[in-house]
């Protein structure tokens, strides 16, 4: 049988090419009669999910994406101030690109693997658990699979409703006017703008982002009850760029929505994504938060499948993502009540923050992050290296057990290319490594290796990039997560840390 994937969006995409790579065979339903390439939609895409796809193949997304330099913010007509992003690492902090490319880059990946099928118009109406798999309903027709991925987006009602799964929350009363324009606009295509208040959409937002081949997605927020006509639209447009020429290319109104599901895990079938969590875009930490759900999802089932782990690993994937999702619902809806104030209250702190013009109390969306697992059950802490809290807007944390692996560039690759086949362990130049493999692997018949850090880049820079000091062994999970840091490690301490991240004890 095959594994279910519910869904051919961006996660359902990541999560049948990363299920795939395990050596499992996917089948993927979607609704739709074949792909919608109409629109941006999630256009901001994190490093750490350009990461992925460049290793799976699909470095196109990072290669053709846009990266803007300066951030800038106005109050009114006032600007308060610029910033630019760190390039931290081989790869952009992130770039711009529409989910419509994204998804044909995705496409073309899952046409070059065999084990991969897709079938259109398959509608999910009803599923069934036993005890040897799920039974999948699309109307008459009846699949099996022994596992569910569901990536279904926002409105798959009846998967969650089979599933006996609420999706509590809130829907924002203001809405958002989006448009995708083409225009030549010297000056503005490497700068993000964000507007407070300004004179031509009053007590309101505006979001401007540079993508490429000249496109500009504009994002306004509008009353509840504002219906935008096609004169609304261009007079709004005109309102920003002036008399130059453009072209609208797609336009789309919405309300923004907090939502989470009481459970990411039922039995055997998995939540991720929109169909698990919903967050306002500010931040961008919709797709980006899906991406690594599909990721945590796709080698736990696969370590579960092929004997290598007890079905309860498939539980600490709700632990570690439903915990993502509420750290995620918390930051954007900090956000959502500084944008979008609902009290007189938060109405005069805003205007005094503003007036103030501090860029740290500024808050337009704090950027995606990765989720920092220390409190998971697969985690082995380690007191000398405690997790240092939620570093400041645009900081990276350092190195601790759930962190996620810092990237870095190597004679061949990077890194995080070395983390996804398997279990990880790096450890000191003074390791018998062949040894020490051999006695971490009888710990598990998972996919494991031992590297030694000197070998790997042949320049110390590695360590230095880690911090890592002589004796130490780094237990890397297969999500490059880092599962533990062992001061002084034998080969019994890492196949304890190994045997913890694998429930086996």
């Amino acid at each position: 049988m095959r594994v279910v994937v519910i869904g051919a969006g961006p996660v359902g995409q990541t999560a049948a090419l990363l299920l795939a790579r395990w050596g499992l065979d996917v089948l993927v339903l979607d609704q739709r009669p074949a792909r919608d390439p109409e629109g941006s939609k999630s256009i901001c895409q994190q490093r750490d999910v350009l990461d992925l796809w460049s290793w799976l193949g699909v470095p196109e997304v990072a290669e053709e994406g846009l990266t803007w330099t300066t951030a800038r913010t106005y109050y009114r007509d006032k600007e308060l101030f610029a910033w630019s992003f760190e390039s931290q690492g081989p790869l952009p902090p992130f770039v711009n690109i529409s989910q419509a490319r994204t998804e044909q880059l995705l496409d073309a990946a899952i046409a070059r693997q065999p084990r991969i099928e897709v079938r259109w118009d398959h509608e999910v109406t009803g599923l069934e658990q036993d005890a040897d798999g799920v039974t999948v309903r699309c109307g008459d027709r009846v699949l099996r699979a022994p596992y569910v991925l569901a990536c279904a987006g926002a409105r798959a009602h009846a998967v969650r409703q089979a599933l006996g799964v609420t999706f509590d929350g809130e829907t924002f009363e203001d809405r958002f006017l989006i448009c995708d324009i083409q225009a030549d606009l010297p000056g503005w295509e490497n700068e993000r703008r964000f507007y407070f208040d300004p004179e031509w959409n009053p007590g309101r937002q505006v979001l401007i982002h540079p993508c490429p081949g000249g496109t500009f997605r504009i994002d306004w927020q509008i009353p509840p009850d504002f219906q935008p006509t096609k004169e609304d639209i261009s007079r709004k447009i005109r309102q920003i760029i002036g008399d130059r020429d453009y072209e609208l290319i797609w336009q789309s109104v919405y309300h923004f929505h907090s939502r989470i599901a009481s459970r990411m895990r039922v039995g055997r079938v998995l939540l991720a994504g929109d169909c698990a969590h919903l967050v306002a875009p500010f931040g961008a930490r919709g797709l980006n938060s899906g991406v690594p759900d599909a990721e945590n999802a796709a080698w736990k089932i696969a370590f579960v499948a092929r004997g290598w782990a007890p079905e309860e690993l498939l539980e600490t994937y709700h632990t570690e993502r439903h915990a993502a999702a509420r750290e995620n619902l918390e930051v954007t809806a900090a956000t959502m009540r500084f944008l979008v104030p609902a009290t007189e209250e938060q109405r005069e702190h805003r205007r005094a923050v503003l007036e103030r013009a501090v860029i740290d109390e500024v808050d337009s969306g704090r950027f995606a992050e990765p989720y920092w697992y220390v409190d998971s059950p697969l985690t082995t802490p380690e007191p000398s290296r405690p997790f240092a809290g939620r570093p400041p807007k645009g900081a990276t944390v350092p190195p601790a057990p759930g962190v996620i692996l810092p990237d870095h560039p190597l004679p061949a690759g990077r890194l995080r290319d070395l983390c996804r086949d398997g279990f990880l362990v790096l450890v000191g130049e003074m390791r018998d490594s062949g040894l020490f493999a051999q006695l971490v692997g009888k710990v598990t018949t998972a996919p494991l290796a031992v590297r030694e850090l000197a070998e790997i880049d042949g320049t110390g820079s590695l360590a230095e990039t880690l911090g890592a000091v002589p004796g130490e062994a780094w237990l890397i999970r297969p999500d490059a997560h880092i599962a533990a840091i062992i001061p002084h490690a034998g080969a019994d301490s890492v196949a304890a840390a190994v045997s913890r991240c694998l429930l086996l004890s």
